[in-house]
């Protein structure tokens, strides 16, 4: 059964739209970033079935066909977390694998620190553990300087006039622009991304969880974070435009079991721009972790 479709669930008080493939109690969460949606893991949910998981992509709050409430504080991040643990409730999971990209792995990375639930598996892909991206920040100005549109996306209302111009043009030219394989991101791709982006009140949401945790994070830094006791893979490609390669190093302090990944000649957008790659990494790491299951 590698058929997805397509339903909406309740959780944690609001409607989530999921992608699902596959059946049973043993769940793989995918959490999709800025400014994706569920679509972004279109290359995953079959394969991830056909290891034997029920694979779930949502739309995040705020995003694609989920409900969006207003207020920058309903993206905290304390919110972000009760939508996971929901969801994996929601679905009846027993046994649970996180899979994550971009603000989905900053949820990700938070979720597991907290222990919101058991997980059998994590899966990060081009993010960062947060506690490691402020230790870099602080010694490194190349990603001072990458990270500007985070602060940039503080301003009220100029983001979200510039991002919703012409169409939300510049939503498809950040796929586009950052992507080394073009091909992956036709025009059927970047306009279901700026559809998403256009629908209303939704850009102000997606920016909102910046505005929202600008301080929050400092919570999982190296004085305050638990150490991640799941076995951790994370994918990387290494030419990310915003997150430099440092990022993958120092993770002593934080997890216990990581098993890295690079990428070379990947973009930040890693599973849709090499789906092939990804897919194999995926597979290899979770037979190796016992966590590929009969059907």
């Amino acid at each position: 059964m590698t058929d997805i479709t397509t339903r909406q669930i309740a959780a944690n008080g609001l409607n989530f739209t999921i992608d699902e493939c596959g059946s049973g109690d043993a769940v793989a969460l995918c959490l999709h970033g800025f400014p994706e949606s569920r679509f972004s893991w279109r290359a995953q949910l079959p394969v991830l079935a056909g290891l034997g998981w029920r694979a779930v992509a949502p739309d995040l709050r705020g995003y694609g066909d989920s409900s969006r409430p207003k207020g920058k504080k309903n993206y905290e991040i304390s919110h972000l977390l009760a939508d996971v643990a929901a969801l994996f409730d929601a679905l009846g999971a027993k046994r649970r694998l996180l899979i994550a990209h971009d603000w989905g792995a900053i949820i990700a990375w938070c979720f597991a620190n907290d222990r919101m639930r058991d997980l059998d598996g994590l899966i990060i892909m081009n993010v960062p553990h947060p506690g490691v991206f402020l230790d870099v920040l602080k010694r490194s100005p190349e990603q001072r300087k990458k990270s500007w549109y985070a602060l940039f996306f503080q301003l009220p209302w100029l983001p979200e006039a510039l991002l919703s111009a012409n169409g939300a043009k510049a939503i498809g030219q950040a796929f586009l622009g950052m992507a080394i394989d073009k091909s992956r991101f036709p025009q059927s791709v970047l306009d279901h991304y700026q559809q998403n982006a256009l629908k209303p009140g939704a850009m102000t949401a997606m920016i909102n969880y910046y505005r929202a945790n600008t301080k929050t994070l400092a919570a999982y830094d190296r004085n305050h974070a638990r150490k991640i006791e799941v076995p951790t893979l994370m994918v990387w490609g290494e030419e990310d435009a915003a997150l430099s390669l440092e990022l993958t190093e120092g993770y002593g302090p934080y997890v216990a079991d990581l098993t890295l990944n690079r990428l070379p000649q990947v973009s930040h957008w890693v599973q849709q721009e090499a789906p092939e790659a990804v897919n194999g990494h995926l597979a290899d790491w979770m037979q190796a972790k016992g966590l590929v299951r009969s059907n």
